[in-house]
């Protein structure tokens, strides 16, 4: 079709006139084609492009500036509709592997991002407070308790030896204070 008839049939397809649209899908559909198929989509995708051509050509028909030259707007459109596709499948990836289905994505989702910050924020008020309600304990529970929790942890003769108190003593002591530190966050609600 040349240029001259391409924009007397817009003119006319915008006027109402069907047969001038036929004549325009007719006579411009092997141009749309020829672009859908250079991208060598699969025939799904290439029909889903060509039916969205003309469907963003149907909206557009009044606004076209240059009724002569549809042809390259269909052509340009066709193209962007071929690589917006291109682009989607990219993202997509056709396996069947199993283990590869079932792998657990190694990217967070924002959700994820999110409940992750809150949980550490929950982690981090539970820690402050438990050292609050540390710092309340007695001194001998403090130093007993801090002794116990170096690394490496020492034997009970190096504990009884820094703190002056019985062997047989220091598990006993251990678990009265360890009741109380947990009696204290319960209290609180921290646990």
């Amino acid at each position: 079709m040349d240029r001259a008839d391409v924009g007397a049939l817009v003119q006319s397809a915008v006027d109402g006139d069907a047969a001038a649209w036929k004549a325009l899908v007719e006579g411009m559909s092997p141009l749309v084609w020829s672009v859908v198929r250079a991208h060598r989509l699969n025939d799904a995708d290439a029909h889903e492009v060509y039916q969205t051509v003309w469907f963003r050509f149907a909206q557009h028909l009044g606004r076209i500036r240059e009724p002569e030259k549809a042809g390259s707007w269909l052509a340009s459109t066709a193209r962007h509709e071929c690589l917006k596709v291109l682009k989607g499948l990219r993202r997509l990836t056709v396996t069947s592997d199993p283990q590869l289905l079932d792998r657990v994505s190694e990217e967070r989702t924002p959700e994820q991002s999110l409940l992750d910050s809150e949980e550490a924020a929950a982690e981090s008020e539970r820690i402050r407070w438990m050292w609050q309600e540390f710092e309340e304990l007695g001194d001998r529970c403090r130093q007993l308790l801090r002794v116990l929790m170096a690394s490496p942890p020492p034997s009970y003769q190096e504990v009884s030896a820094a703190l002056g108190i019985a062997v047989g003593s220091i598990g006993p002591l251990r678990q009265r204070c360890l009741r109380r530190l947990r009696a204290r966050l319960d209290a609180r609600g921290a646990l």
